[in-house]
């Protein structure tokens, strides 16, 4: 394969009239850049934001099922969709319109994916955001955001355990969620499914037909809320209009875009002449204009909210038309150095800033336009194609490394990355305390958790500040947060960058990870002693994040010699454990016994070694979700009588020879030191040893990798039928039974035309309410048994 090899041109000379003053210059080395290995992490970047149920085929060996109730059915009304960046709310807008750039990349660049043996990687992962969006589909309005902002953006921990966090706060296994008619949302989703139904139509057409199906019943609702409230038509955006706001951004008219863009992707997969005379006759007359001017829109960039220069591009491709191949051309020289008197500040390096908060994904995403160009609008005229295909090289290149700090910004490639990546999943925190992940290890422990649990591969991140520097810090979101939309023009450029460079995957990637630190841990202090007894504070940690994980059963042992009480004439049973004040009290999860008596240890041939063993009844209430949840306080005492039969029993009882005593006097009174940890007191989870030494040099064994927890099965059984097996109130046949079923009987009941269930769904959804026909009892089956309120199907009044 060819690989193409960059030689870094570094300036320290202003680039442009009006820019910052420039910054000293680094010789940077050579880039070697493998454009199928950086695909490739891309994808695996799309697996880490994978919500809900994960698939069989998520390679990320830390990620785990998440957003799940105790009985391990979904807690979201949709299950699956990508996380939107590096927190856990899903939006509707951002996963149809990643799902759009992606499928836009692969339609273009199919072979070359396919000759770098990821076309079937790309498949699976774009699948998943398609499916999502379908289900987010309600007919009349659409879903917008699931989850609760104020919750999300305020806990900062994996989302394995964020819904005992969420329950825990809110009292509820329920994330909320909202319903909305905005415009803009509902177009790019139709842009998605369109999108969806090209790539598919031959891979998977039965999916492929519900694409379109969707398509076109999201396009006409799109159409319809802007003929019906006019400039309002994005009035209605729920949560997500706090973070993606379409209204009145950067003068737009914020919806007009998105018709036109959708319009074009359904032409693209209908042929259907009346698309493009729709563009013709009603957007191409309110196309945005620049400012002061009756110029059509050409400033601005690529992405979530601004699919205008998209739109553009692609009317350009689907008609040929010479105004619209101009237009192309303008809005690119204006990312280029300017056109028209209008231009983008640049880094002293060449960066183009658009604005301060994602640089690298504006930039990308109009490289994405500026390569496709080249190879379509402009290919018959050699000067532009090589322009524009050498500035979008330029800006794929800078993100690899081609800049003044050497810095890779592509986690996982390059020679250099930033230490941090404002990421909750990837930080595997266990305390909910961010603030000194990637800081230097102080001359004094603190405690805190410094180091990445893992490496977020193929993350584009935000990118430098406009003079040219970069804050590598996990609270400088702007610089160092990712997201699903920085990576969707990105990762369509790759695809055509593999095929004019080639590349190849890596056959090892990705490799399961193992822990860096110990999951479990245990720390005590001395809270007492005297003659007659032992009194201990102990916490137990649960610090998993691989993948971060909660478990039922979870105990430790503390061990004591027994020759001193022996040789004092008393027995074994003279000894008792009890245990005093704790975290949690009778009927909690958390809540933790002891059997009372010590339990020989079978490990020590001399006999005279015994432990306490602490019990936790139900060990999930130690979770890794915040400072007063990862561990367990728990003060027990082992103790002899002070006097048997009157005779006092002072020099039976010694401490200082006990195996797990070692340390406690010496040990902060302060669990999150590293010197309160105590290795001499073992922990168990599922009767496995997972931390501490054993008296006989017994040690965990940590050197395999942790296996993936599986989901709870569905608590629909399966029922054989002549054509093999159902599952009862599967009606969408996505392998899972969920509020999205109901939702898919109700279309069906509704407008048999458009959303006409599948054969096999029909045989899943039929049976639900034990009569013959589709009807609403059976949706209202379905939700009642989503709802826990019975616990098998078939369900009848």
């Amino acid at each position: 394969m060819k690989f193409k090899k960059i030689t870094a041109v570094l300036s320290a000379m202003a680039m442009s009239a009006g820019m910052l003053s420039t910054i000293p210059t680094v010789n940077a080395a050579e880039i070697e850049t493998n454009y199928a290995e950086a695909l490739q992490k891309s994808m695996f970047f799309y697996e880490v934001q994978q919500a809900g149920t994960l698939p069989e085929w998520n390679s990320v060996s830390w990620r785990a099922d998440s957003m799940l109730k105790e009985d391990g059915t979904p807690s979201d009304i949709i299950d699956g969709g990508w996380f939107d960046a590096g927190d856990h709310l899903k939006f509707t807008l951002t996963n149809a319109y990643t799902a759009s750039v992606l499928s836009w990349g692969l339609i273009e660049y199919k072979d070359a994916v396919k000759k770098a043996g990821l076309y079937d990687l790309y498949l699976k992962n774009l699948k998943w955001g398609l499916d999502y969006v379908a289900a987010c589909d309600l007919g009349d309005k659409v879903i917008g955001t699931i989850g609760e902002d104020s919750f999300d953006h305020v806990w900062y921990g994996s989302p394995e355990v964020y819904m005992r966090k969420f329950n825990l706060k809110n009292d509820t296994e329920e994330r909320p969620y909202d319903t909305i008619t905005n415009c803009t949302t509902i177009a790019e989703m139709a842009a998605a499914m369109a999108g969806g139904y090209l790539v598919f139509k031959e891979e998977d057409p039965e999916a492929a037909k519900s694409y379109l199906e969707h398509a076109e019943s999201l396009f006409k609702l799109a159409n319809d809320v802007w003929a019906e409230k006019g400039a309002d038509a994005n009035e209605d955006q729920g949560i997500q209009g706090k973070y993606y706001n379409t209204i009145n951004n950067q003068g737009t008219d914020n919806f007009i875009d998105e018709l036109m863009y959708a319009a074009n992707w359904m032409y693209m997969a209908t042929g259907d002449q009346s698309y493009l005379d729709k563009c013709e006759n009603e957007y191409i007359p309110l196309f945005p204009k620049e400012s002061q001017s009756t110029d059509m829109k050409y400033t601005w960039g690529f992405c979530w909210d601004d699919t205008t220069q998209a739109a553009a591009l692609l009317y350009a491709i689907n008609t040929g038309k010479q105004e619209w191949i101009d237009h192309v051309s303008h809005h690119l020289d204006y990312w280029m150095g300017g056109y028209n008197g209008k231009s983008i500040p640049n880094t002293p390096d060449g960066m183009p800033v658009l604005q301060s908060w994602g640089v690298l994904r504006y930039a990308e995403s109009t490289g994405w336009l500026a390569k496709l160009a080249s190879d379509t609008i402009f290919k018959d005229n050699a000067q532009l194609a090589d322009k524009y295909n050498a500035w979008a090289k330029k800006m794929m290149d800078y993100a690899f490394g081609d800049n003044d700090l050497g810095l890779c910004y592509v986690v996982g490639m390059g020679e250099k990355n930033p230490v941090n990546i404002h990421h909750r999943g990837a930080s595997g925190i266990h305390d909910d305390h961010w603030n000194e992940l990637g800081t230097p290890e102080p001359e004094e422990d603190d405690g805190w958790q410094r180091e990445y649990a893992h490496v977020l591969y193929g993350a584009l991140e935000g990118g430098p500040n406009q003079d040219g520097s970069f804050k590598d810090d996990n609270g400088s979101y702007q610089n160092t947060e990712v997201a699903i939309d920085y990576n969707a023009g990105y990762t369509a450029a790759l695809c055509a960058f593999i095929a004019d460079y080639g590349g190849e995957k890596l056959a090892d990637f990705p490799q399961a990870e193992t822990p860096k630190w110990a999951e479990w841990e245990m720390a005590a202090g001395l809270n007492g002693k005297g003659d007659s007894y032992t009194e201990v504070k102990a916490w137990a940690m649960n610090h998993t994040a691989w993948p971060t994980r909660v478990a039922k059963n979870i105990k430790y042992r503390y061990y004591f010699d027994v020759s001193e009480v022996l040789a004092a004439g008393l027995s074994v049973d003279d000894i008792k454990v009890t245990i005093g004040s704790q975290q949690y009290q009778e009927g909690q999860q958390g809540y933790a016994t002891t059997t009372g008596k010590p339990i020989k240890y079978e490990g020590d041939p001399s006999g005279n070694t015994y432990y306490a063993e602490i019990v936790f009844e139900d060990g999930r209430a130690i979770m890794p979700t915040g400072q007063s949840e990862h561990r367990d306080e728990v003060q027990f005492r082992v103790s002899i009588p002070d006097a048997v039969d009157g005779k006092p029993t002072t020099g039976a009882w010694d401490a200082t020879n006990d195996w797990s005593y070692e340390g406690l006097e010496d040990a902060p009174n302060e669990l999150k030191y590293k010197a309160a940890l105590n290795e001499h007191i073992t922990m168990y989870v599922d009767d496995v040893l997972v931390w501490g030494t054993e008296p006989d040099g017994t040690t965990p064994d940590l050197s395999q990798p942790v296996e993936k927890p599986t989901s709870a099965p569905t608590t629909s059984p399966e029922k054989p039928t002549s054509d093999g097996k159902i599952l009862l109130g599967d009606a969408n046949v996505d392998g899972k039974v969920n509020m999205a079923d109901a939702a898919a009987i109700i279309q069906h009941i509704g407008n048999n035309d458009t959303y006409c269930l599948s054969e096999q769904g029909i045989a899943n959804a039929e049976p639900c309410d034990n009569a013959e026909g589709i009807t609403g009892m059976d949706a209202f089956a379905i939700q009642l048994i989503v709802a826990k309120q019975i616990t098998s199907l078939p369900y009848s009044e």
